[in-house]
């Protein structure tokens, strides 16, 4: 017998509920570490205060929002992750071939591994075929757990002194025993393709100030609203989410771009109210399915960076991965949205190795 349409819509919001807590917990080691990371640098303190569940406005009721939702169709352009990034990686294998041709270099990116984390192991591989397809020589040191900081830091003092090695990457989570500030800040300015050093962020954040790197996964969130032709000038664009890692930095890009920037934080008052002014919103809080379809003001462009895990009977893994907002119903009010996977994801690996490319040529002063 055919679903009546409130009992579909029903699963349509179902299918963006978040998940429990421990459900959450549970298959978080199933992802990737750079995935883990960032989930936890995005949200480093729980605040049950931070909204979940939509907040409708008063002049609407839940049945009008409901009915609008049904009548509906999905409208949204879908910005392809997978395929920008394949084009971008293209584009670098190009520009390395030309290098190698002219002055016989080809770029190198170094990548140190502690411990015997499987999840991080898995990410390392990726980077390093990733590297291999784009022409980029890969450098990989695996150490054991019990490692010292002074192993680490031995070995990032070589390859910064190592003119093969243009890109130095610490593969995060460390151990607990080591002082990852300190071992980050080890990798010299002119080699971090991760972008995370306070010189490099310190220059993002001032006008008329250019860094040598910008942070791999808001750099790729640009990069698809440019290559999407999204107008950012002029434009109000909020950012959920204030992280070092993500949230703060792509705030700077978009203000670089000339946009009218908000930030949306654990803190802030009528979240909701402020998204919905948007047009254009990046989502990096961490949360599963936060942003729903009644935060999104209609012909908005959103980009999602949430890769967040949620128990699905239906799938031989147990669980699917979602983003930080509901696609569901985004889709019916946005103009483009990135999905989850398939959306921000590749293109953090895409501007790792376009960094490494960038390193390269700048430290052989070829253009």
């Amino acid at each position: 017998m055919a679903s009546s349409p409130i009992t579909m819509m029903k699963m349509k919001l179902n299918n963006c509920s978040p998940p429990s807590t421990a459900a959450a917990a549970r298959f978080l080691p199933l992802l990737g570490p750079h995935q883990i990371r960032f989930r936890s640098s995005l949200a480093p303190h729980h605040n049950p205060s931070f909204p979940r569940t939509i907040s409708t406005r008063p002049t609407f009721s839940s049945s009008s929002i409901i009915t609008a939702a049904m009548a509906s169709e999905a409208s949204a352009k879908v910005i392809d992750g997978k395929k920008v990034a394949k084009d971008v990686r293209d584009e670098i294998n190009a520009e390395i071939t030309r290098m190698k041709d002219s002055i016989g270099v080809v770029p190198g990116l170094a990548v140190i591994l502690v411990g015997d984390r499987k999840d991080s192991a898995t990410y390392v591989r990726n980077k390093k075929k990733a590297c291999e397809a784009a022409g980029i020589k890969s450098y990989e040191v695996c150490l054991p757990e019990n490692s010292t900081e002074e192993e680490v830091l031995k070995y990032i003092s070589d390859f910064n002194d190592d003119p093969m090695v243009h890109g130095i990457l610490v593969q995060l989570p460390l151990p607990s025993h080591m002082d990852e500030e300190k071992i980050l800040h080890a990798v010299c300015i002119e080699k971090d393709v991760d972008g995370f050093h306070p010189l490099n962020i310190g220059q993002l954040a001032m006008r008329g100030r250019e860094p040598l790197f910008v942070p791999c996964t808001p750099k790729g969130c640009i990069e698809l609203l440019h290559r999407y032709n999204v107008e950012i000038k002029g434009k109000k664009a909020v950012v959920i989410g204030r992280s070092n890692i993500v949230g703060m930095p792509a705030a700077l890009l978009l203000q670089r771009e000339d946009a009218t920037v908000s930030i949306v934080h654990s803190r802030t008052k009528n979240p909701e109210e402020i998204t919905r002014q948007a047009d254009i919103i990046i989502a990096a809080v961490g949360k599963p399915n936060m942003v729903r379809g009644s935060w999104i003001k209609p012909g908005a462009v959103i980009i999602d960076v949430g890769i967040n895990p949620v128990e699905d009977a239906t799938n031989p893994r147990g669980y699917r991965l979602v983003g930080d907002v509901c696609y569901e119903e985004a889709i019916k009010v946005a103009s483009a949205i990135t999905p989850v996977p398939g959306g921000v994801g590749p293109m953090t690996i895409a501007m790792l190795l376009s960094n490494t490319l960038l390193s390269a040529k700048r430290i052989n002063n070829f253009k």
